[in-house]
């Protein structure tokens, strides 16, 4: 699956980042019970983190590339954990926080920036129940946040 995955990954014109190293007292992925729980994935495109608040500085399609830049950090969190992506079995969830101006009301349409990305990876499997929620304010000033239940495959 890991070549299925670099492949369509290429086909987007999209590479895997490094996993980022936690930024306070946490750790990246927790393994229990044939499900893996993954902390909080920030936006770093070209390295950099995407700052901002949508419906104040950022717009929706920049909303959505920085939920598509956090669904890439998880992927890339599940590879250095798992070592193979083969071993997805299904992506059972995802949480997405967007940093939100008040009147903001598009979060899902931001979230679908990370869903659709792990759809288009996975198939069927990447297809998930999710969360997407308003705050108004995220770590480091982040756009946009996501945290993802995965289940191993058996």
């Amino acid at each position: 699956m890991t070549d299925r995955i670099d492949a369509k990954l290429a086909e987007l014109g999209l590479t895997l980042p490094e996993a980022a190293a936690p930024v306070a007292a946490y750790v990246p992925v927790v393994e229990a019970g044939g499900l893996l729980h993954l902390s909080g994935q920030l936006p770093f495109v070209d390295g950099k983190l995407v700052t901002g608040r949508l419906g104040e500085d950022l717009t929706l399609e920049q909303g959505q590339e920085a939920a598509r830049a956090c669904g890439l950090m998880v992927v890339a969190q599940l590879k250095k954990h798992l070592g193979d992506l083969s071993r997805v079995g299904r992506v059972v969830k995802l949480g997405v926080f967007v940093n939100s101006a008040a009147g903001f009301t598009d979060q899902p349409k931001v979230a679908n920036g990370a869903s659709e990305l792990m759809a288009a990876l996975f198939g069927d499997a990447g297809r998930h129940a999710r969360s997407a929620v308003g705050v108004p304010v995220l770590p480091l000033g982040a756009a946009v946040e996501v945290d993802a239940i995965v289940a191993v495959a058996e």
